[in-house]
């Protein structure tokens, strides 16, 4: 039986969503438990509800939303991802993949399709992490990687904790956090990146993620004035930070392959002023590859350059590494079912690793996991110039219904 899904009414859901927390330049901001997220969360509810699926909130605000099936014991099979954003994000990163779990619902709903395993859909709390530090976090917390006090204890920066903000908006839910367990899990997600556009390819076959290691990073040195002080007796900390960012980028930019990825997002400058040199800074660290040894040689050249910069500048410095997810490698016969259905489409695809972080990370050290990948406009994402094409979305949505279908089993049409 054919079974396909509405792509208009795929599209009209990402644009009705994109209302909630617009941007000047038609990007979205809905920062993680915000009232804008909480809109998004309670819009969704409402269509899952329309069409007969029941809801469930674990105690760090993760959504769980059930289709039922013929067979309504067992694990369901489950697809995802996230409603909030960067603060200046766009309309496809994470809420492709809910929204094309709503219309793989929808779809089934119309057509009169019950599966045998029950479907949920999953929604993952603060998978940006630009509220509350790390990313994904709560799936995180969902696969046991964070204790859920750490979890709910951690603070944004007015002090605000995860836990005050799911109890603001109303999504302090009762559920144990590790329930329901899934039989697999996929998700559809952009690329983020320009691989397959650059490539010509429509659709990516995730078959895991690239490590990933966060650092906060702090010089301490000594303020002093610009004119008076020679250059040789300043302390100067943004001298030895701009001196270990430079020494990160040239190793990263000597790696032919590509894979060895750098990035210093955050700089925060104390008391910043045009004639005086800066006495502390503080950055933050990103450092990325797809093997775990190079990761590791990738930390200790970061450790060393850090010292050195210190050293040549006359500061101290500090390190903390606030995050650590390692290199993930997907389930099998999860690429195998994207696979099949994949080629079923006709259309050019490849097999690739993620280089962004995706709450997959974490639930695939719980369930049999993998992703899906369609092309995003000039590789860019976490900006509000981020776009995918109507026929590109309807495309990936086509693909994980089809995949869910071939893990759940239909019972009745």
């Amino acid at each position: 039986m054919s079974v396909s899904i509405d792509s208009q009414r795929l599209w009209d859901s990402l644009m009705a969503m994109a209302e909630i927390g617009p941007t000047e330049n038609g990007g979205s901001c809905r920062l993680a438990l915000t009232e804008e997220d909480a809109a998004g969360r309670r819009l969704l509810i409402e269509w899952c509800e329309a069409i007969g699926c029941t809801v469930r909130v674990d105690r760090v605000g993760n959504l769980f939303i059930r289709r039922a099936g013929e067979c309504d014991d067992l694990d369901p099979v489950a697809t995802g991802s996230h409603l909030d954003t960067q603060p200046k994000g766009g309309r496809f990163d994470g809420v492709l993949g809910v929204l094309a779990g709503l219309e793989v619902f929808r779809t089934l709903h119309d057509q009169g399709i019950v599966t045998e395993r029950p479907l949920e859909l999953v929604v993952w709390t603060n998978e940006e992490g630009c509220r509350f530090a790390p990313a994904m976090v709560a799936s995180g917390t969902y696969a046991g990687e964070f204790s859920v006090e750490s979890t709910l204890a951690r603070k944004d920066r007015d002090g605000v904790t995860l836990g005050e903000a799911l109890d603001a908006t109303g999504f302090a839910g009762p559920v144990p956090v590790g329930e329901p367990r899934l039989a697999s899990f996929f998700e559809l997600h952009i690329e983020q990146g320009p691989v397959l556009e650059e490539e010509g390819e429509s659709l990516g076959v995730v078959t895991g993620v690239q490590g990933m290691r966060w650092f906060d990073v702090t010089f301490t040195g000594q303020s002093a004035h610009a004119g008076p002080t020679p250059m040789r007796y300043r302390h100067d900390a943004l001298a030895a930070a701009a001196r270990l960012i430079d020494r990160l980028q040239a190793h990263a930019l000597a790696d032919e392959s590509g894979d060895t990825k750098v990035t210093c997002g955050c700089l925060d400058i104390e008391a910043a002023s045009r004639n005086v040199i800066p006495g502390e800074v503080r950055l933050t660290v990103d450092l990325r590859h797809v093997v775990e040894a190079e990761l590791d040689a990738l930390e200790a050249v970061f450790e060393y350059e850090l010292a050195v910069a210190g050293e040549a500048f006359g500061v101290a410095v500090h390190s903390e590494r606030i995050w650590k997810s390692p290199v993930v490698h997907f389930n099998t016969g999860c690429i195998e079912s994207l696979e099949t259905a994949v080629r079923a489409q006709g259309v050019p695809y490849r097999r690739m690793m993620s280089g962004a972080g995706h709450d997959s990370v974490y639930v695939s050290r719980v369930a049999p996991t993998a992703m899906i990948f369609i092309p995003c406009r000039d590789g860019i994402s976490h900006n509000e110039a981020e776009y995918a094409t109507p026929e590109h979305c309807a495309l990936g949505c086509q693909v994980l219904l089809e995949a869910m279908l071939e893990k759940a089993g239909m019972a009745t049409a």
